[in-house]
């Protein structure tokens, strides 16, 4: 992902458009529904872009990026990443254009989706029932519900058109072609409408459906059933829940009904049911792909490799990196699901997992041991660590109370303590601290000192940790 001096610069000009008339309605829903998933930030820009529309229209003056900077009160760079979150949650549409040296966008406001769609969507509303737990969602589709007036007791009297008016010259009612052009605004308008919410998109493209079909008979569950919004259905659920296609292959199986249609409701309940064994928890949460920009403490132009390094870190995902830690190769589910849990569980940035990562394939001879990864996780978690920097520097200064911690895995590890051959490009970062050891074996005088210091500071840290331990309990 690109960083964001490198996508737009305060200078860059921009309009804002809307995609349909936005209601006062929609404020509620953005505060109550999409804040908790997204945060005020973004909710903020959204509300000041909207603002710069004039009442009833569809487009703003030209403002630049510095002038929403100052009106907001915050960096380029953490409005660029509200940006991307508005984006990905289908709040907002961005489209560009270079002119010389300089950009222009247009930012196109889309309203929220409706509180029935919101609630029946099948992710968002997962997503906030975790967030924000059970009590407060119930309110909340309290909130946005009211009883229902029964009208089965009741006669329809409602009168038709035709019953009410009439018309005197019927012929009057032809169209010539030419009224017909009358009707329609002039070139470059449109009428000002509404228009439905976006749903959040982009997961058919993540979901191999041709595995799906190859294992799955076509006398079991006919093609047909497929339909456009089945399909769309299978591969959501494939991205909220980490379901690979051969496991959904059987939770569509479950999900076919005597007609040979294929149950949405079903589908989705055997889905989180499956979620809740594989994975032992309730409903999965909504996280970063990659470190947020906040966190992110390489804001120029990398001059040295370990700062190309930071800035690597801090701009792909875990998956990415075990990827290119493993030569490419599809990282395994049980790896995935180590990432995961830290993730969520031990709340920690992608970056400092994607350090994380390097650490322990560096230490355990490319082996991802899940007690190991979770006990570092932890570490690291109570110390509140959130930047690549700051893991990085932990790694170094704790890498000899680490090496006891991975000892038992490494002994238990085939082939006792035989050296791995890597062909994988290890970080330098840490490449340069085992070099220091090294010379610092060949000096035992110097070695000694050493020593006496690292044991020294082993201690403060100790001290340190148990007391952080007892505020922990």
């Amino acid at each position: 992902m690109s960083m964001h001096w490198q996508e737009l610069l305060p200078a860059d000009s921009y309009l804002v458009s809307s995609a349909g008339l936005l209601h006062d309605y929609d404020r509620k829903i953005l505060t109550r529904l999409y804040q908790p998933l997204i945060g005020p930030i973004c909710i903020s820009l959204y509300m000041t872009l909207w603002s710069e529309l004039e009442e009833n229209r569809l487009w703003s003056e030209t403002s630049s990026h510095y002038q929403l900077m100052n009106t907001i009160g915050m960096k380029l760079g953490d409005i660029y990443e509200a940006r991307l979150l508005l984006e990905g949650i289908g709040l907002l549409n961005v489209y560009k254009q270079s002119k010389n040296d300089s950009k222009e966008f247009i930012y196109e406001l889309n309203p929220p989706l409706s509180p029935q769609q919101f609630f029946t969507d099948g992710m968002l509303n997962i997503y906030l029932y975790k967030k924000i737990g059970k009590a407060q969602f119930n309110r909340l589709k309290r909130f946005f519900c009211d009883d229902q007036i029964g009208t089965d007791q009741y006669d329809r009297v409602t009168k038709s058109f035709a019953e009410v008016f009439s018309s005197d010259h019927l012929d009057s009612l032809y169209v010539t072609d030419e009224a017909k052009n009358e009707w329609k605004p002039v070139p470059e308008q449109q009428f000002i409408d509404r228009v439905d919410g976006v749903e959040p998109s982009g997961f058919d493209s993540l979901f191999d459906f041709e595995l799906l079909f190859a294992g799955m008979k076509s006398s079991i569950v006919p093609k047909k059933a497929f339909t456009p919004k089945i399909k769309s259905t299978i591969a959501k659920l494939a991205f909220l829940y980490g379901i690979d296609p051969l496991e959904m292959q059987k939770l569509v199986m479950d999900a076919v009904s005597l007609d040979d249609e294929i149950d949405e409701e079903n589908l989705r309940k055997a889905a989180r049911d499956w979620y809740q064994i594989e994975r032992q928890a309730d409903m999965p949460s909504l996280v970063n792909r990659v470190q947020p920009i906040r966190e992110r403490t390489q804001k120029e132009e990398p001059k040295t490799q370990e700062q190309e390094l930071i800035r690597h870190l801090e701009t792909i995902s875990p998956r990415e990196r075990l990827m290119q830690l493993s030569g490419g190769a599809e990282p395994s589910s049980g790896d995935l699901k180590v990432v995961e849990g830290v993730m969520i569980n031990q709340k920690l940035n992608p970056g400092v997992v994607n350090v994380l990562i390097e650490y322990v394939m560096l230490k355990t001879d490319m082996k991802f041991l899940k007690g190991y990864v979770e006990k570092l996780a932890g570490h690291w978690a109570r110390l509140k660590v959130s930047t690549v920097i700051e893991a990085m520097e932990l790694a170094k200064n704790e890498h000899r109370k680490y090496q006891d911690w991975a000892q038992g895995s490494r002994n238990a590890a085939k082939g006792g303590r035989k050296k791995a051959i890597r062909e994988e490009v290890v970080p330098e970062w840490l490449e340069k601290k085992e070099t220091a050891v090294q010379e610092q074996k060949a000096d035992q005088p110097e070695l000694d000192a050493q020593k006496r210091d690292l044991q020294e500071k082993w201690k403060q840290w100790k001290a340190g940790g148990e007391m952080n331990d007892g505020k922990d309990q």
